[in-house]
């Protein structure tokens, strides 16, 4: 249930009992009786709607935040004051879901607390004392002092991005004395990061993610044939994700240097060869294109974009024959 129709509900409650002439609590009254006491001194209540799983959000993390009444998995957080149905605060207006990092984008003292006792997938609403929201001011027009605010949010994600500031943040070589498994976390937090970047559309920011984790697995002074295999293994699709993003940014030649990078790792891989025929195929390089998509079709030979991408480079090709063969018979007619 949402905000909206969580105060609707309340305020329908309330007017039946006045009716039959009970003297009935607040909104806020009624919701604080199935609440938990998050510190200890009521200042952040809790109610757990929808339980999430695993551990506890870090400090200073990274979470997703949406609506899980929203059909579109809109981002949504909102806020309210008792007696509204409306919020006066939403993210409603987003087209993607939210990355906030506590610590800087959570502006609100309870919010954040608040998030820090969430899980992943979990769904709660937060009644917020003025000391731990707007304070005593209140924020006006739309928060008057001393106002007690409901919170409700979902956390659909997060990253532990705490864990990246603080590697980052490090020495190269303090950095080389830590648990390669250590790095391998790392890496896979910065690549999930250019993965929503990706998603959203914003690929400069997921190309710089991606290029981040390659250049710490770059730093990393290897001991033995066993870490030298597991960074290739962690750089192989790193670079699969950037040879795509440069494509999705119109440059090809740079996404056929991350793909031919792919292949030096694993010359058999059908998702660098398939890369490696898109940015030929930019390229108007279409034998190139086409030997690499053959190899990769022999490998799978049903998969469908492949064999779409074939017929385009094959269609291409036929066509750039075509003009050049008009364009030869014209210069000959006009040498004529």
């Amino acid at each position: 249930m949402s905000g909206n129709g969580l105060v609707s509900s309340i305020r329908r409650l309330l007017g039946a009992e006045e009716r039959l002439g009970r003297s009935t609590p607040s909104p806020f009254d009624q919701l604080r009786q199935q609440m938990n006491d998050v510190l200890g001194d009521e200042g952040i209540l809790k109610e757990v709607v929808q339980p999430g799983e695993g551990p506890s959000v870090p400090q200073n993390a990274s979470v997703l935040i949406t609506n899980p009444h929203s059909p579109s998995s809109i981002v949504h957080y909102s806020g309210f004051l008792e007696y509204s149905d409306l919020p006066f605060e939403t993210t409603t207006h987003r087209k993607y879901p939210q990355m906030m990092k506590l610590g800087r984008d959570v502006t609100l003292a309870g919010l954040e607390l608040g998030l820090l006792t969430m899980k992943k997938g979990e769904f709660s609403r937060f009644l917020l004392q003025p000391q731990y929201a707007y304070g005593d001011m209140g924020c006006p027009p739309l928060i008057p002092a001393a106002a007690v605010v409901l919170y409700e949010v979902q956390i659909l994600d997060f990253l532990d991005s705490g864990q990246v500031d603080d590697f980052i943040a490090m020495s190269p070589e303090d950095q080389n004395t830590v648990p390669l498994s250590t790095l391998f976390e790392v890496v896979n937090t910065l690549r999930s990061f250019g993965n929503r970047c990706f998603k959203q559309s914003r690929y400069d920011n997921a190309k710089d993610r991606y290029k981040q984790a390659t250049k710490l697995l770059g730093n990393r002074e290897t001991q033995s044939g066993a870490e030298v295999e597991g960074i290739k293994t962690a750089l192989l699709p790193l670079y699969l994700n950037l040879s795509l993003t440069e494509l999705r940014l119109d440059c090809p030649h740079k996404a056929l240097k991350y793909g031919n990078k792919a292949l030096e790792i694993d010359s058999a891989n059908t998702k660098a060869l398939f890369r490696c025929g898109q940015a030929y195929l930019e390229l108007h390089e279409y034998e190139s294109a086409q030997g690499c998509l053959i190899t990769a079709q022999a490998k799978k030979p049903f998969d469908c974009d492949i064999n779409n991408l074939l017929r385009k480079v094959a269609m291409s090709d036929w066509t750039q024959t075509q003009a050049d063969t008009m364009v030869s018979r014209l210069t000959c007619y006009l040498r004529l």
